[in-house]
């Protein structure tokens, strides 16, 4: 299962009345730390666990206070100091050398589950909420409470503390994952799709051949489109897509992509070499420099090797960087078109 919010509620929510939950969340960290602020992760009463706030390292004993919440209903305040060597933290193991805040909150029908319906309500509406959780004071007591708002003064940042009345709060930018376009259903597509969902993005195929995009070889896939390209802008808006990749081995097929597509998305790439790409900006009509949205092509990075796989993870990681951290330089050669 991914460690996107959406896939752990999208678990949670229909056994929310079958057993005891605790959410467990890092409102702070100092120096290196594996997860950051805002990072949340799910437990029950049958020893299950859903996400990470480490590496793997702590889990096991945020575990123990997690049922000790759920016994006694109230939410609690943890610390992990990776450089005290006098800390649990730093006799379990933990690599990092940094320190870790976090709270952890009963989930219960008392509490409105901590507005956690609410929050997997707008992700599976593909809308950016803000939640704000009442921070407990350390190595002490208090009731749970969280609330949900829509996004507004905080939406650029990850995350943030704030005060109301004395009382700290951790708000955080819950924004749901990114969804991508495959332009293109062939067969190296199929790792794109199992990456992606991997990594718990949402994927859509268009691909109106008849022998491309088949049910049976992408039954991961989302949505799987055979309109005509006219309407991908569309469904580009409807859907929320953030980035399509343009695949379809046909230069023709790729700049009718292109010229609907341009200026809608965060990221948008171009299967082939340099050679190949003005090949489709020539075919489409247009010119490079006069483009809405950068095309990347050749798309993804330059990591080596040929195979379907390692032209999916050049170029999703191409992808999830622009998506999640800004432009870089894309490769400097150009993969099979």
């Amino acid at each position: 299962m991914a460690n996107q919010l959406l896939s752990l509620l999208q678990h949670w929510y229909p056994q929310r009345d079958s057993c005891d939950w605790v959410l467990g969340t890092i409102y702070k960290t100092e120096g290196p730390c594996y997860r950051k602020a805002g990072a949340m992760m799910l437990f029950n009463s049958l020893g299950q666990q859903f996400g990470l706030l480490s590496g793997g390292c702590l889990e096991s004993d945020i575990q123990i206070h997690a049922r000790k919440v759920m016994q006694s209903g109230d939410s609690v305040s943890l610390t992990y100091d990776g450089s005290d060597e006098d800390d649990v933290s730093f006799h379990l193991g933990i690599g990092c050398g940094g320190k870790v805040y976090l709270m952890l909150q009963p989930i219960t029908v008392a509490s409105d589950y901590l507005g956690l319906g609410g929050v997997l309500h707008r992700l599976k509406k593909r809308q950016t909420s803000m939640y704000y959780q009442c921070i407990p004071e350390e190595k002490q007591s208090s009731l749970a409470f969280s609330e949900l708002a829509t996004a507004g003064q905080f939406s650029e940042a990850r995350s943030c503390i704030t005060s109301r009345d004395g009382v700290d709060w951790l708000v955080t930018a819950v924004r749901p994952e990114p969804h991508v376009l495959l332009v293109g259903g062939g067969v190296d597509a199929q790792p794109l799709l199992a990456i992606a969902k991997q990594l718990g993005w949402m994927v859509s195929i268009w691909d109106p051949r008849p022998a491309n995009a088949r049910k049976e070889h992408f039954m991961q896939a989302d949505r799987l489109l055979k309109c005509p390209v006219e309407d991908l802008p569309g469904y580009v808006a409807e859907a929320k897509v953030d980035a399509a990749i343009l695949m379809t081995h046909n230069v023709v097929m790729d700049a009718a992509a292109l010229a609907q597509l341009d200026g809608s998305l965060g990221y948008i790439a171009l299967l082939g070499p340099l050679s190949r790409k003005q090949q489709v900006l020539r075919q489409a009509g247009l010119k490079e420099e006069l483009l809405r949205c950068h095309l990347h092509g050749p798309a993804g990075f330059d990591i080596g090797g040929d195979l379907p796989e390692s032209i999916a993870l050049s170029i999703l990681s191409q992808c999830h960087q622009v998506l999640y951290k800004g432009e870089q330089l894309s490769m400097k050669h150009g993969l099979a078109a």
